[in-house]
């Protein structure tokens, strides 16, 4: 199922942020009273009337010489380029300006459907310069105001009235994503794993253009494979700012049951693999870590002590198998679908009742967890209630006394005595009278 991406752009301190958290339902972009805040694109789900779509917010577009507007103005395109819907954001107290101009013309590029939604119409004083906006030249305007609501419903009917989540016919191959910063070699490493060069490789980060789906047949199994990588236009690279690939590796995320996440051996590890791992956790998928370009790291340095600065790095993951591999020499390669197979059962595995309760059990009288104002917590009951990832359900007197350290201790337990590797896990707790 294609989930719908809507983008909303417009130049400083027009109310974006403001109208992406309402459609949001939650505050997630920051707001203040200040021209330029939301300097990186911030992403999230929103749901309007049951119809799921996708979310961008932008930074302002500025034609100003500020040494930062250059790289507002690149993530904003390529949000448009996600886009299967725009949002073009202007003030109505203030009329056009020549910032609006700017962003007109960038849209007018785009080859998108473009609403116009003119914000800030509070009363009848903010109605001066309402039509003024028509000058820019598009075919759909809808004043509103973000801040107390005015137009909203309007606004978000004209913007979902040719989304639909109707179904696509099931697909039950298993879905692996491959995903990771620019030029880490994932091309490189599908094309292994496929042993064909099916998928344009090149030493410049961002050659890959689009997310592509190949099939891999393994042990006489189909595959999806899906490739995930930056975005280039004529002699600019766009994702020389790494976070600006993060959308495309969120989307394919979503679509995967596991992800193999590539890590360039030789550049370490930074903030932005972090980033894409906990999307990874959030969204319940298998993850395995994939050390690429094993082949060109020094000597001296051992997979054991490469595996502790993974482990110290990534102390969130420390259920999540790491592979070093080459695609380039193809070294290791082999050990990639096997652990994908045992990844595969991880997050699908179920576990007696019986079994479960007695793994609790156990774990609960080996250490009692710390009592808080006279009162302890007791587990009187635990339950498997889903898979991909597994979720465990406790019942118990007081979930409010559940201390996130004990939370951690279970989890533990749980891993010590069941085959979970490469699945994050879902604790739930519930009051038994609930």
């Amino acid at each position: 199922m294609k989930i719908p991406v809507v983008a909303l752009v417009g130049r400083p301190n027009v109310g974006k942020s403001t109208l992406f958290n309402k459609i949001v339902g939650k505050k997630i972009s920051i707001i203040e009273d200040t021209p330029g805040v939301t300097r990186d694109r911030i992403y999230s789900d929103a749901v309007y009337k049951d119809i799921k779509f996708n979310i961008i917010d932008t930074g302002g577009i500025d034609a100003s010489l500020e040494k930062f507007n250059d790289e507002i103005k690149i993530q904003a395109e390529i949000a448009i380029k996600e886009a299967d819907v725009v949002i073009f954001i202007v003030d109505g107290k203030e009329g056009i300006t020549a910032n609006d101009l700017v962003v007109r013309d960038i849209l007018r590029r785009s080859n998108k459907r473009i609403i116009v939604a003119i914000n800030k119409i509070d009363n009848k004083q903010s109605n001066n310069y309402l039509y003024d906006f028509y000058e820019l030249g598009f075919d759909t305007y809808i004043p509103i105001s973000s801040e107390h609501g005015t137009g909203f419903i309007e606004l978000m009917d004209e913007v979902t009235k040719d989304f639909t989540n109707k179904e696509e016919k099931e697909d039950n191959r298993l879905k692996i994503s491959i995903i990771g910063r620019p030029n880490v070699g994932k091309s490189s490493l599908v094309n292994a794993l496929l042993n064909e060069e099916r998928v344009i490789v090149s030493d410049v980060a961002g050659t890959t253009r689009d997310a592509i789906d190949s099939v891999l047949t393994y042990n006489k199994e189909e595959f999806v494979i899906i490739d995930t990588a930056g975005m280039r236009k004529k002699g600019k690279v766009y994702e020389n700012i790494e976070k600006y690939s993060l959308l495309r590796s969120m989307k394919a995320i979503d679509r995967s049951d596991i992800c193999l996440l590539v890590i360039n051996a030789e550049e370490g590890i930074i903030e932005h693999d972090k980033h894409i791992a906990g999307y990874v956790l959030e969204k319940g998928k298998g993850l395995i870590l994939i050390v690429n370009k094993w082949d060109l790291v020094e000597k001296e340095k051992t997979t054991n002590d490469y595996l502790k600065l993974i482990r110290n790095e990534f102390q969130f993951l420390s259920y999540v198998p790491v592979i070093f591999t080459s695609a380039l020499t193809k070294k290791k390669i082999h050990n990639i679908m096997p652990e994908v197979l045992k990844v595969s059962e991880n997050i699908k595995r179920e576990i007696k009742t019986s079994i479960l309760n007695d793994i609790i059990g156990d774990a609960y009288l080996l250490n009692l967890p710390p009592s808080y104002k006279g009162k302890r917590l007791k587990i009187y009951y635990t339950s498997q209630t889903g898979i991909k990832p597994p979720k465990y359900t406790f019942f118990v007197n007081n979930k409010n006394l559940v201390h996130f350290s004990y939370e951690r201790y279970l989890e533990n337990k749980l891993r010590e005595n069941i085959e979970l590797e490469g699945t994050p896990i879902i604790l739930q707790f519930k009051n038994r009278s609930e």
